[in-house]
């Protein structure tokens, strides 16, 4: 019977730890838990560890109320429990034992585990080193699987329509608040079949589209403002993040009109820059090359992409300095921006994927500022 995308990984994982001489794994609630489990949960004050060893079957420790929940999200076959009037540090001691590990183990843990599950690995593990886990799970994450990128397409999918809605709006987002549109978009967002969204939803008018991350106020959308929106949705754990700067009625002014066509020419000179083995850095340089001869540099003030993947910023990082070189299955942002104080700014934002051939875009609507 073939094994789950979810086995796969863990696998794949217990292998990494034998290269980096590790002796075993600890995940607590965590994008990490999700892509080697299968279970999906927030973190909690109770002890919940998923324990992969180096060598041998990975092993869950769950309080009681979560037995069945775990079963049937994951493919692991062992979960102990330990109920709430029980001490969860001697169970986290009892697993550990089970699992027959040297006397002075080397323990990678979750990067983002709470700082008091890890004071108890370290009183039930005197004699253990520690690392982080993204020593050998960052490695596996940065290039997605089939599974990954079919939900990836999912999301961009999801998107895109809703960015397609949102222009059908034109002249009727006129008077709307950031606030009110931000609402609307996460409407579309669900009628495309996205769950929630991957962050929170930017809608920036007007000058407060000049500062990048400006979520959304009381401000009302005005005839002529360009409006950067930027948002996404889950499909699967997986998120989509797009952006669009939009000019739903009126002028916007011949500086807005130049500044928009420089970053949309510096846009699809990154994402044709990608392909395999060129350097996360000579894509960034693409970009920021149209917009310094433009003589906007000074005004590009971000990197110009992240990795995305079951975290919406991860690597690979699209920026100056970064000597990564592409691989098949990396999934990232190309996003430019110029933001003018004051006045107005312009982002235009896709997902892609690498793939034998150069790049696939995981978003395909107009990118344009026209409604």
């Amino acid at each position: 019977m073939a094994i789950t995308p979810f086995e796969r990984r863990t696998r794949d994982a217990q292998a990494a730890l034998a290269d980096a001489e590790a002796d075993a794994l600890v995940c607590f609630p965590s994008r990490n838990l999700f892509y080697l489990s299968g279970f999906d949960e927030a973190p909690g004050e109770r002890h919940l560890f998923y324990l992969v060893p180096a060598d041998g079957d990975p092993v869950f420790l769950v309080p009681d109320l979560y037995e069945t929940q775990v079963r049937s999200a994951s493919w692991v076959d062992e979960v102990r429990t330990w109920a709430d009037d029980a001490d969860p540090v001697a169970a986290t001691a009892d697993a550990l034992d089970a699992m027959d590990l040297p006397s002075a183990p080397h323990v990678l843990v979750d990067d983002t585990m709470w700082a008091r599950f890890t004071h108890d690995l370290r009183a039930v593990l005197p004699e253990a080193t520690f690392g982080l886990a993204s020593d050998v799970v960052a490695p596996l994450r940065v290039r997605k699987d089939d599974a990954e990128l079919d939900a990836l397409r999912r999301a961009g999918v999801a998107a895109d329509e809703a960015v397609d809605a949102v222009r059908e709006l034109g002249a009727d987002a006129v008077g709307m608040t950031e606030t009110e549109l931000a609402a609307r978009i996460e409407t579309y967002l669900a009628e495309a079949g996205g769950a929630g969204v991957s962050f929170e939803t930017i809608v920036g008018s007007g000058p407060n589209g000049a500062m990048p991350h400006h979520h959304h106020g009381d401000r009302e959308i005005t005839a002529g403002d360009p409006v950067v929106l930027d948002f996404g949705t889950r499909v699967d754990g997986y998120p989509s993040d797009q952006t669009r700067t939009l000019v739903f009625d009126g002028d916007p002014g011949e500086r807005f009109r130049e500044v928009h066509e420089v970053v949309r020419e510096a846009q699809a000179a990154a994402v044709d820059a990608v392909e395999p083995g060129v350097t996360a850095a000579s894509v960034d340089r693409a970009a920021r090359e149209v917009i310094d001869e433009a003589g906007y540099g000074d005004a590009f003030v971000h990197r110009t992409g992240h990795g995305v993947g079951l975290d919406v910023h991860e690597d690979p990082y699209i920026v100056a300095g970064n000597d990564t070189e592409l691989e098949l299955g990396m999934v990232f942002s190309v996003e430019p921006g110029v933001y003018l104080d004051g006045e107005f700014g312009v982002r235009i934002e896709d997902l892609v994927v690498v793939t034998e051939n150069g790049r696939e875009r995981l978003n395909d609507t107009d990118r344009g500022w026209e409604c």
